[in-house]
Parts: structure tokens; C-alpha cells; sequence
């Protein structure tokens, strides 16, 4: 018996991977046995296929694309998207007939949809929200456009969005449809695992890292909204009551060499390590060997970041901002930190540097939280 059709809008997907295309690979997977997944997504690189499997989707690919031209921020190419994607959308309803279509986002990809079911209106439209920035910063962006931006929540038949935050967002944009919270997850199994003293000393090793020193890590986009800036800061205040200290920064982003700066001027050349992109499968190995997470985002949708540390029994530091109190409960799963506050940040780091038996504390609730309540297999 042939299996219902998805089709799936999203402005990017592998090989980059950030939180919605995550998500999206963790729940087509899990749902293979009972739907077929086809995407139109962004052809950023033009060596990328127009045309190619991944894992459970058919990906199609529209648009030139060019090696040189920035994934993150407005270009003309990526309004050409929403057309493009569209039109070929509809192309491929000819021959697939969707049951659904499913878009990330409720920028271009949800433009996308929204013109798709211009064209197909009996087409269900779902729309995942899983937008980081700060909503000011959204509708600055959105400028203009706004009321046409505003019709995607309008048309959408269903709004998912990945937390608390994100829901009112959609309510207040205009979604008539129901919204309802079902959050980003985390691959229990991964981040759960456990590695050999080898494989740990090994990595160690490889970032000079001792044995008495403690470790902080991030791991984020190095871009204004994650406050790296904020935690650079920190680790300064840190290091003069508390030496042994070092913090690991994994990922990459636009404000890398600004955030080096930093590190130089204050510095920290020895205590800050830029470990720069790191594949989403190898994160768990350095969870592992860390002391504390910490996000001091200035906006964020859920922040799927702060769910992997926890299952890895890492406990967390994180903003009173966006979907974050989802999931942060102070001095239960997690602590808060005020925004833009370096000095508060680094006596949070410090306060559970000297409190074993709190993180300790932190490390089981926050744990058993990310289990029992954001385990993929659950949420797909």
C-alpha cells in the first residue's frame, strides 16, 4: 500500500545542520514506516545535487547557488526561494499528490508554503516555529513585508511551535489555527553514552587541557543572539579566583575573529579554545569531559543546546529569556544568569565550581528531565 506524502519547505538542510534541520532529520527518521518525505530547500553551494536522497527525504534543490554567498542574513537569492520553491513545490504535487506540507520556519520556507497553498488550497499547511532571534530583531527584518509575513500564520492549518515563547509569538502574528508546544528532543541514546578513560584523555590531549582543570563549555553559533561575548568576559572574572579554568567553544559563526579579539585583549589566549564546527555526532565526547554548560542567550526560540548538556549530565547556565524557562528551572535543572551580565555570569560558573553537592543536584534533575520529557522518540 502506497504511503502518504509529506513535502517539506526548508530554506537550508544538510550538509549545514543547525537546530530545524536537526529536527527535521530526527522526526523523518523516526516516522519512515508511515509517511515517504520529499524537501525543496536552497542549492547554497552549486557542487550541492540538484537532486539526491538523505536519509529518509528526497531532496530537491532550486536556485544557482554560489560558495561565496552567506547562509545567515537577507539576500535576493533567498527571496527568489520562496517563489522558486513554490513553483517547484507545485510541479511535484502533480506527480506526488502531498496529504501535507510541512514548513520550517516562518520566514522564507513558510513563504514558501504560504504560496504553495495559494496555488493548492486544500493542501494542509503545517508550520514549525523555531525562530532564535529576538522578536524586534524578526520584525525589523521583516520590515515591509510584514503583511504578507503575517499571512503565513493566518493560512498555516496547524502551528507547532518549540516552546511557551515561540507559541504567544505565533498567536500574536495572527495564527487562527491551533498552536500547540511540542519541543526540539534529544537522541537519548547519543548523549547518554559513555566513553573510555582512553578516549577522554585522548581529548584532553588534543585541546591541552589537564587533568585539575575545570572545564565550561558552549556550544553555539558565533553570533551576537549567544552572547559569547558575555561568557569570554566571564571566564576573566573566573580565572582570578579560579586559575584552572578553561572553556571550550564549539561552533562558528560571523563574530569569530571580533570574539578573538577579545580573547587577546583580555588575555585569555590559554583559558578560551575556539574548537571551531564540530560534527553534531562527535558533540557528546566533549559534553562529557565538561563541568558546566553555558548559554547567556540574549534571544532564543528553545535552545535544543541546553536539552543535549543536560542528557549528557552536564548542568546548565542559561538567560530567563525566550523558551528557555521551558526547560530552566532555577537551582532545580538549571541557574539563571542576568542578560549582558558577565560578572553575574561568572559568579553563577563559580558558585558551582564550589558547590559540588548543587550540581550534583543540577546534573540528576536536569538529567532525568531531558529523558523523560524530550526524548525524540517521544516527541516525533
Amino acid at each position: 500500500m502506497k504511503k502518504p506524502r509529506i513535502l517539506i519547505f526548508s530554506l537550508a538542510y544538510l550538509p549545514f545542520m543547525g537546530g530545524a534541520e536537526y529536527e527535521i532529520r530526527e522526526v523523518t527518521d523516526r516516522l519512515a514506516d508511515g509517511f515517504d518525505f520529499d524537501m525543496v530547500t536552497y542549492r547554497f553551494d552549486s557542487s550541492w545535487p540538484r537532486e539526491e536522497k538523505i536519509g529518509n527525504i528526497n531532496i530537491f534543490r532550486v536556485g544557482r547557488g554560489k560558495k561565496s554567498e552567506e547562509y545567515y542574513g537577507r539576500s535576493l537569492a533567498k527571496i527568489l526561494f520562496v517563489f522558486q520553491a513554490a513553483w517547484k513545490a507545485a510541479k511535484l504535487h502533480r506527480h506526488h499528490r502531498y496529504c501535507l506540507t510541512w514548513a520550517m520556519m516562518a520566514a522564507y520556507a513558510g513563504a514558501a508554503g504560504l504560496f504553495f497553498k495559494w496555488l493548492c488550497p486544500k493542501i494542509p499547511f503545517f508550520l514549525t516555529l523555531e525562530e532564535g532571534d529576538s522578536e524586534e530583531h524578526i520584525l525589523n527584518r521583516v520590515g515591509l513585508f510584514y503583511p504578507l509575513w503575517r499571512r503565513i500564520f493566518q493560512k498555516a492549518d496547524y502551528v507547532q511551535a518549540e516552546s511557551n515563547f515561540l507559541a504567544g509569538f505565533g498567536k500574536r502574528h495572527g495564527a487562527k489555527a491551533r498552536v500547540e508546544v511540542i519541543p526540539n528532543g534529544v537522541d537519548v541514546s547519543r548523549f547518554t553514552q559513555e566513553f573510555s578513560s582512553e578516549e577522554l584523555t585522548s581529548l584532553w590531549l588534543q585541546l591541552n587541557i589537564s587533568a585539575d582543570d575545570k572545564i565550561v563549555i558552549t556550544t553555539s553559533r558565533l553570533v551576537p543572539k549567544n552572547a559569547v561575548d558575555i561568557l569570554i568576559k566571564s571566564i576573566a572574572e573566573v580565572r582570578a579566583k579560579f586559575p584552572n579554568i578553561k572553556c571550550l567553544l564549539l561552533g562558528i559563526g560571523k563574530d569569530e575573529e571580533k570574539l578573538k579579539d577579545l580573547r587577546k585583549n583580555l588575555g585569555l589566549e590559554k583559558e578560551v579554545i575556539f574548537v571551531g564546527e564540530i560534527p553534531h555526532r562527535e558533540i557528546p565526547r566533549y559534553l562529557k569531559i565538561a563541568d558546566i554548560f553555558v548559554r547567556a542567550s540574549r534571544s532564543e526560540g528553545m535552545g535544543n543546546s541546553f536539552i543535549e548538556a543536560m542528557a549528557a549530565g552536564v548542568p546548565i547556565i542559561g538567560t530567563n529569556v525566550g523558551g528557555i524557562p521551558d526547560f530552566l528551572h532555577e537551582r532545580e535543572t538549571g541557574l539563571f544568569v542576568k542578560v549582558d551580565d558577565h560578572q553575574d555570569l561568572a559568579e553563577k560558573i563559580l558558585l558551582l565550581l564550589r558547590d559540588e553537592h548543587l550540581r550534583q543536584k543540577l546534573i540528576r534533575q536536569g538529567k532525568d528531565l531531558a529523558i523523560n520529557h524530550y526524548s525524540w522518540d517521544k516527541i516525533a
